[in-house]
């Protein structure tokens, strides 16, 4: 096996933490290629980068490793795992949910363990920045080869910790669900799904009023950004597969006052 890994996180760009990882996997395999996904979930936001993570990692390939550093727990008694997925890829990061949604996505586990620091050569190990002495030094050495059962002690799936994320509520006319995520763009990611849209009967060009508990606004359902005119509101299915309301050159998270969490429901426009 020969990489990619895959690595996302909430370190930022400002310091040296990113690249000081590159450096801990370039020592332990130069010839494995590193793909920055993203270092700018919002801090500590585990369910962000695990949407990031699964986004990514369904593009990647069966020998890719997906390395996640959004780790709010760091020196905690969290455990630090090793997962291997049916789909191929392999996921590394903390065991607080981050990589739960990337393998549901990958087909589910087939193998996970905790890292023992020896097995991945990490004699001393922060209590502050795992992502230097655990997880990418494990990355690394799945990405170059080594079998899941020398990188620590086996753990039971079951006992992994598991992001739910909320399925909307779809009827003839009416979708109720809430916001997952708010993209740079403003553009606000709903739990809703395209067999919701089909389910509540609203097809492209059909408008719909959106409302939260503080503002509603009207919004046609089309396909493209650019199907509305400037300023205007929109619904329609984005790259993921999630329903997403947006503004033509605006962000409808602004315009609507929302964040993620608030619940959202869609109802045709009378």
């Amino acid at each position: 096996m020969s990489g990619p890994v895959v690595f996302v996180s909430d370190l930022g760009l400002r310091d040296e933490f990113v690249g000081v990882c590159h450096l801990v996997i370039a020592r332990i395999a130069p010839d494995v290629h590193v793909v920055d996904l993203s270092h700018g979930v919002p801090p500590h936001d585990i369910q962000a980068g695990a949407m990031m993570l699964a986004n990514g990692m369904a593009h990647a390939g069966p020998y890719a490793v997906g390395l996640g550093i959004v780790d709010p727990g760091v020196g905690t008694a969290r455990r630090a795992i090793v997962v291997r997925t049916a789909a191929g890829p392999w996921l590394v990061g903390p065991d607080n949910g981050l990589l739960s949604l990337a393998w549901a996505a990958l087909g589910g586990i087939t193998g996970a363990v905790e890292v023992d620091p020896a097995a991945v050569g990490s004699t001393k190990v922060s209590a502050v920045f795992h992502g230097r002495d655990l997880f990418a030094p494990a990355a690394a050495h799945v990405a170059a080869g080594m079998p899941l059962e020398k990188l620590g002690s086996p753990v039971e799936p079951s006992q992994l910790q598991a992001l739910e994320l909320e399925d909307a509520e779809a009827e003839p006319g009416r979708i109720h669900g809430a916001v997952v995520d708010v993209d740079r763009f403003g553009n606000i990611r709903l739990s809703a799904r395209p067999s919701d849209l089909e389910r509540a009967g609203f097809r492209v060009g059909t408008m719909v009023e959106v409302a939260t508990t503080a503002t509603s606004i009207r919004a046609r359902r089309i396909v493209a950004y650019s199907d509305v005119k400037p300023g205007e509101y929109g619904m329609l299915v984005d790259a993921w597969d999630w329903v997403s309301i947006i503004r033509y050159e605006a962000s409808a998270a602004a315009g609507m006052g929302v964040t993620r969490g608030d619940p959202v429901w869609i109802a045709l426009a009378g």
